[in-house]
């Protein structure tokens, strides 16, 4: 009996059950259509008339069919721009984080192939922008240790369909081990690079795509302002700096020279990602304008002979590797070249031109002066006087003797390039490291830093 009454109250407690999951189901599916239904009467509306109806505050569940209307990197930038705006700091910070977290986890993967990429890059680099007092420079041993850098910061400076531009906080202070072999008045001699420590503001661009992974190219550079800080020291092992005069001095010019030239704003790396390939020439670096600069005087300017006078001449550039310098004025210190340069220009709004007083002697050449002269106050095509005070250096905080060190008088007209102009430009950009790499090759120059007379950027 116990069974059979136990069989029953089962089968009750079965049907029960049934019943009760059917009646759930049938309100599940009611409360379903009436969802479908509201959806589908907002999805007749557009973003105007739900903003009326909603203001900015949407239902999350609520999306707008844009797939065949827009490109859907300009939602993405659109995203991102919304980001910043609604969510600001504690959005970034946690993205920051999250960044940092996965860096750190395959910065030794990133640091194994980093290392192979610098050797065989960075290398010829050294080599083109190796100061003429030094016959060799290479990594004798090179790595970049287990600290992985640390972003701070993040902020998305501009948006536009098909791109996003932010500038990103970088720090590190890492453990690498990297020795450089320097071969100079006949001395060999292994250096050390020790106490790296890097601060800097990277201005990263993405090229957005539609297709997986939604980025197809990366540009990425260092911000002039505030300047890029790279403290590190050097140690000769087995030796010492001083059997080098200067080395430590031209070191720190090279690498100086080297981040300004290629890496510092507007010079930048562009990095195509991705398997398919794209179209970086609108995100590469281009000739903008010309700077028609005229060097014409130098006044009170500070003796470096034992005996008589200086023997001064100037060199102008905008980029190292583009120097052009002026005739020498033998025994004087208040020296008159009147001679034009016409100096390339890629970013107005950011470069500066340089000015540098030398005076020519027996081995190295003594700098008398420096001075720089912004772009950006340029009108075109309008020529403007300006005197430059000379300084012993453009970085004043490592200079203790801040005396005077007189002015030189300058003319300055700037000419924005028409497209056929700027094709014209990169050719002879291109002719003009041709000519200085062969005449470094046949022993004419000791390196494409050095300075040179060209027929077609003089007059005299």
């Amino acid at each position: 009996m116990g069974l059979l009454s136990g069989m029953f109250m089962g089968a009750l407690f079965g049907i029960a059950i049934m019943a009760g999951w059917r009646y759930m189901m049938m309100l599940r599916s009611k409360s379903r259509a009436a969802k479908a239904a509201d959806i589908k009467l907002l999805g007749s509306l557009d973003r105007e008339d739900l903003k009326k109806l909603c203001g900015d505050n949407y239902p999350e569940w609520i999306s707008f069919p844009v797939y065949e209307q827009v490109r859907a990197s300009f939602w993405i930038c659109e995203i991102a721009l919304h980001l910043s705006r609604r969510l600001g700091f504690f959005a970034f910070f946690k993205q920051v984080k999250w960044l940092n977290k996965q860096l750190s986890k395959l910065w030794p993967y990133v640091a194994e192939a980093a290392t192979i990429i610098i050797r065989e890059s960075v290398e010829p680099i050294l080599e083109e922008y190796r100061p003429s007092a030094i016959s060799s420079l290479k990594f004798s041993k090179l790595s970049l240790g287990n600290v992985a850098p640390k972003i701070e910061g993040i902020r998305v400076q501009s948006t536009k369909p098909g791109q996003i531009t932010m500038d990103m906080d970088f720090r590190w202070g890492g453990n690498p081990d990297i020795v450089l072999g320097i071969a100079a008045a006949g001395v060999s001699l292994p250096i050390q690079l020790k106490d790296l420590q890097v601060f800097t503001i990277i201005r990263v661009i993405f090229q957005l795509c539609d297709e997986i992974p939604c980025i197809s190219a990366v540009v990425v550079a260092l911000l002039s302002e505030p300047k890029p800080r790279f403290d590190y020291t050097l140690k000769a092992v087995g030796g010492s700096l001083t059997a080098v005069p200067g080395l430590s001095d031209m070191i720190e010019d090279t690498v100086t020279s080297i981040i300004t030239d290629m890496l510092q704003w507007p010079h930048r790396i562009v990095v195509p990602l991705g398997g398919v390939p794209v179209d970086t020439s609108d995100l590469e670096l281009k000739p903008q304008g010309k700077l028609m600069l005229t060097i014409g005087k130098a006044n009170h300017l500070k003796n470096m002979e034992m005996m008589g006078k200086s023997d001064p001449y100037a060199v102008a550039f905008i980029r190292p590797l583009e120097k052009f310098k002026t005739k020498v004025i033998e025994n004087n210190l208040n020296p008159v070249w009147n001679q034009m340069f016409h100096l390339t220009v890629e970013d107005k709004e950011t470069q500066y031109a340089v000015v540098e007083v030398f005076d020519e002697d027996i081995g190295s050449d003594q700098r008398l002066g420096i001075a720089k002269l912004p772009l950006v106050d340029l009108e075109p095509q309008i020529e403007k006087d300006i005197e430059l005070r000379l300084q012993p250096s453009l970085d004043m905080l490592k200079i203790k003797d801040k005396k005077d060190r007189g002015t030189i008088t300058v003319k300055a007209m700037y000419h924005p390039f028409t497209k056929e102009e700027q094709d014209a430009a990169l050719a002879e950009e291109k002719r003009m490291l041709e000519e200085k790499e062969k005449m470094r090759d046949d022993g004419a120059i000791n390196s494409t830093m050095d300075a040179v007379d060209d027929p077609k950027h003089v007059v005299g």
